[in-house]
């Protein structure tokens, strides 16, 4: 186990918002950053970091936590794991305490097998450079494509040995367990016969965002058609190919410096081009393109052009997924080569600048692309143009942005030579349908028993105590040092009275211990019960000490509790003639309200409850409960008036 006071040190060096920007392109606003949330798709920013308390919340999916929690949440790591990342981060040293076997097992089992991934990089490469089977066969097809020795180091190209069992024997010598060597993907168990994957190909180690080697794609050498040309790692604990895109560790610095991203096909086409210095580029290594490598994309830019080798049938097949990149908001561009020619062969054939500037002036939108490519094939056939009008259209639906689908109906009815109208008419045809459909599905989600509700005011003061236990919460871990001021009662002369300050953590905590008011949310007793005991012991409240706890739901409430998605600006207070009232100005009535607030609402239900049982009482009970019930309805008005409204229970 790694012990406290490295964990402590780790959590208080790693910078919340240093650690999420290897990940995300974050955007200063006011104190704070936004950006788009990488664990949901969204259009619009609602993912705020917070550099002054050291956390990240999204307002949308409602994913919260600290720079341990992201990197836990961002890359599958467990608890330890996490720490281990920030600590070589920051180069903190990690001195771990023994653990017993079970536990080490439990704790590192992706661990091992990035390890193992790591252990298997480095031995492919070892065997391209110093076998004589890799220098005699796998380095000259690396060499033949022109990839540089310093290429095929920071690609940590590699070769696997044809023999069968070569690494998974080499694996062994060196400590590894088969059981994980196969979960691994690198080792194929058949007939209890143990294979090498990858024998015989020369490897494209494919990466994390972090850097690490999560799998692995291996192209055969030679020409036998019985083997497939390309094979990839299988999915495993650390490598889901939806989630991947080639070349996105080495490429992504450069994507948010350009603003733009190029998408090819293969592992030797992001080579090349990196190669020849445009490094904003990764490959889908031949699969079709899936939301979650789009939602990649789109942490980094919105703008996307997708490079084709110019074959018509590859081009239609691919329409389908860039109809899901128009649905993300992005904005797409197309860019053919010449015939013959794919990224690689034309990066390998021109020089840098001659590429860098093909790229730059031959790009050319989808929409307006995919409609010249359509009515090209459509011949003037009424049949097929009609057709490829609805394709066309459909398109343009999946664009989020109202304007920018206006925009493209203009110019899609000149070049298909057709009334606006017509196009408008079929655009909300489908827009409709795609409301309806998903008004009816949710609709058909709610549970039956949704439908059987308690009544309305028992329903409505359970829901409202929660809001004030929340409230009083929100204060606490919000306001922790803040003072309020309030006149010495003790003084006895109003003439000569004097104001003392208490502290809003003793003021709210006091009064909670005075009346023993416990909360009914079981999470939120759960912190007040440790809030307690801290304030039994004379100790200040550390939002940080509850924000970096283990425990993954007290992080999680904390943060959504002092994390707010606007802040004023400090330009208002330059304005003279504009008053701002901010909470902290009058927190004295503000921690004042929130517990009348919550002793209103306990006292309500005292009520409810009274009422309740004087309607079961017998003829000797009911005087005694109706002056209780007249008691506690007077304690009621009392507070209500205090809280500047008049209610009848």
């Amino acid at each position: 186990m790694i012990p406290k006071e490295t964990i402590q040190n780790i959590i208080e060096t790693a910078r919340v918002e240093e650690v999420i920007s290897d990940f995300v392109t974050l955007q200063k606003r006011g104190v704070n950053y936004v950006a788009r949330c990488p664990f949901h798709d969204e259009k619009t920013p609602s993912f705020v970091v917070s550099p002054s308390k050291g956390i990240y919340k999204c307002f949308g999916c409602g994913k919260a936590g600290n720079a341990v929690n992201f990197v836990m949440e961002h890359e599958h790591f467990s608890y330890p794991e996490a720490l281990k990342y920030l600590a070589r981060k920051y180069n903190i040293e990690v001195q771990e305490e023994e653990q017993t076997p079970e536990q080490t097992e439990e704790e590192n089992k992706r661990e091992i097998l990035y390890n193992i991934h790591d252990f298997a990089s480095a031995y492919f490469v070892d065997q391209l450079f110093n076998s004589q089977e890799g220098k005699s066969i796998a380095l000259p097809y690396f060499k033949e494509r022109d990839f540089d020795t310093k290429t095929i180091q920071d690609f940590h190209l590699g070769y696997a040995p044809q023999k069968r069992d070569t690494f998974y024997q080499y694996a062994l010598a060196h400590g590894y367990k088969k059981e994980y060597l196969i979960e691994s993907g690198l080792v194929i168990e058949k007939n209890n016969s143990f294979f090498d994957r990858f024998a015989g190909r020369v490897l494209f180690p494919i990466h994390s965002l972090s850097g690490r080697v999560i799998g692995f794609g291996g192209r055969i050498m030679g020409n036998d058609k019985k083997t497939a040309k390309y094979l990839n790692s299988p999915e495993t604990l650390i490598y889901h190919k939806s989630k991947v895109l080639y070349g996105m560790y080495f490429a992504k610095n450069e994507i948010i410096k350009q603003d733009r991203c190029y998408l090819v096909e293969g592992y030797t086409d992001v080579i090349s081009l990196h190669q020849t210095g445009i490094k904003n580029v990764v490959a889908s290594s031949g699969t079709s393109l899936t939301e979650g490598q789009i939602r990649l994309i789109q942490r980094y830019t919105k703008n996307i052009t997708i490079l084709y080798d110019g074959d018509p049938a590859g081009i239609k097949a691919s329409f389908r997924g860039i109809d899901m990149i128009l649905s993300q908001g992005m904005n797409v561009r197309i860019l053919l080569f010449p015939e013959g020619e794919d990224p690689d062969s034309f990066a390998r054939s021109h020089r840098s600048s001659e590429t860098l500037e093909f790229l730059q002036n031959n790009t050319e939108d989808f929409i307006q692309f995919k409609t010249r490519v359509l009515l090209e094939e459509s011949q003037k056939d009424p049949i097929k143009k009609a057709a490829l009008v609805k394709d066309i259209v459909q398109s343009i639906a999946m664009i989020p942005d109202p304007v920018i689908r206006e925009v493209y109906t203009k110019e899609c009815s000149v070049m298909l030579e057709m009334s606006e109208a017509v196009l408008v008419r079929e655009l909300n045809n489908i827009l409709r349908n795609k409301f309806r459909k998903k008004h009816q599905q949710i609709s058909y989600s709610l549970p039956v028993e949704e439908e059987k509700a308690e009544p309305q005011n028992i329903v409505s003061n359970l829901l409202d105590r929660e809001a004030q236990e929340r409230d009083i919460l929100r204060l606490l871990f919000s306001y922790p040092d803040h003072e309020l001021e309030f006149e010495d009662e003790n003084t006895g002369d109003k003439r000569t009275s004097k104001t003392i300050t208490v502290p809003l953590q003793e003021f709210i905590l006091s009064n909670l211990w005075k009346y023993s008011i416990t909360f009914e949310n079981p999470e939120y007793q759960k912190i007040l019960e440790m809030l307690l005991a801290s304030y039994e012991k004379g100790e200040k409240i550390d939002p940080q000490y509850y924000i970096n706890l283990p425990d993954e739901k007290i992080n999680s409430i904390i943060i959504n509790l002092i994390l707010n998605k606007y802040e004023i600006s400090s330009n208002w207070k330059e304005l003279g003639n504009i008053i701002v009232i901010r909470e902290e100005d009058n927190l004295k009535k503000a921690a004042e309200q929130a517990i009348l607030a919550l002793g209103e609402k306990i006292i309500k239900k005292e009520i409810e409850e009274k009422k309740q049982a004087l309607k079961e009482a017998n003829e000797e009970e009911v005087e005694p409960l109706l002056k209780d019930l007249m008691e506690s309805e007077k304690k009621w008005r009392f507070m209500c008036q205090k809280l500047g409204r008049i209610l009848s229970p």
